[in-house]
């Protein structure tokens, strides 16, 4: 056993860091809902305004991301190993990013239609960012609580998989049936960064999977 398992046994775990997680998952949450509205918006002045409230909510995720790095910066103890917080902020920091994304590019490409795939995928990114924020409310009580941030786990897993099969038959209609190239050049876009978006919210469970089997 090294000394900082040694030391996590004796000294007092600093809790500062959940509030932050949880933050970060709400803050998580709320982008993707936004980017599920942005889907079923016909307007491009309204697509505008939500791409707007989703530039907030990426920049109000930026300052938990450097509030979290602070905070492990000042901390002696933390509730489970450094590079562990590290990864799980930046991993959420990166799905969050990618939303930015994903709203940027509707607005500067302007593709004629937003696809059924759009609709599905961003759906699926909502029901992604829900897993994980119960499985990070969870968090802060890991050993009670190991079988429900596994299930969330798990759920994600389910919800990539989904995600790969709607990307593939996607990019196969779009291919058969856009005529235009630069709005198949568009749209092929979208739907690639769409299914990354996903991929990324994997990652963070991955790294929440990661924590329990350290814990255990």
């Amino acid at each position: 056993m090294n000394i900082d398992k040694i030391l996590k046994i004796f000294v007092p775990k600093d809790h500062s860091f959940f509030p932050l997680f949880e933050a970060d998952a709400q803050n998580l949450v709320k982008a993707a809902e936004k980017l599920k509205k942005m889907m079923r918006t016909t307007g491009i002045e309204e697509r505008e305004l939500i791409n707007k409230e989703i530039r907030d909510i990426e920049h109000a995720g930026d300052k938990i991301t450097n509030e979290t790095y602070d905070q492990l910066n000042k901390s002696f103890i933390t509730p489970f190993d450094r590079e562990d917080i590290h990864e799980l902020t930046a991993h959420i920091d990166d799905v969050v990013d990618s939303i930015n994304g994903i709203s940027r590019r509707i607005c500067l490409y302007k593709p004629k239609n937003l696809t059924t795939v759009y609709v599905d995928i961003a759906d699926m990114i909502y029901e992604g960012a829900l897993e994980i924020e119960k499985a990070i409310h969870c968090l802060k009580d890991a050993g009670s609580n190991r079988h429900k941030i596994m299930d969330a786990c798990e759920k994600m897993k389910e919800i990539e998989h989904r995600a790969d099969e709607a990307y593939f038959t996607g990019v196969s209609n779009l291919f058969e049936g856009e005529e235009d190239p630069k709005e198949l050049l568009k749209n092929n876009k979208i739907i690639e960064i769409l299914e990354r978006c996903v991929d990324e919210e994997e990652d963070v469970t991955d790294t929440l999977r990661a924590i329990l089997i350290k814990m255990a």
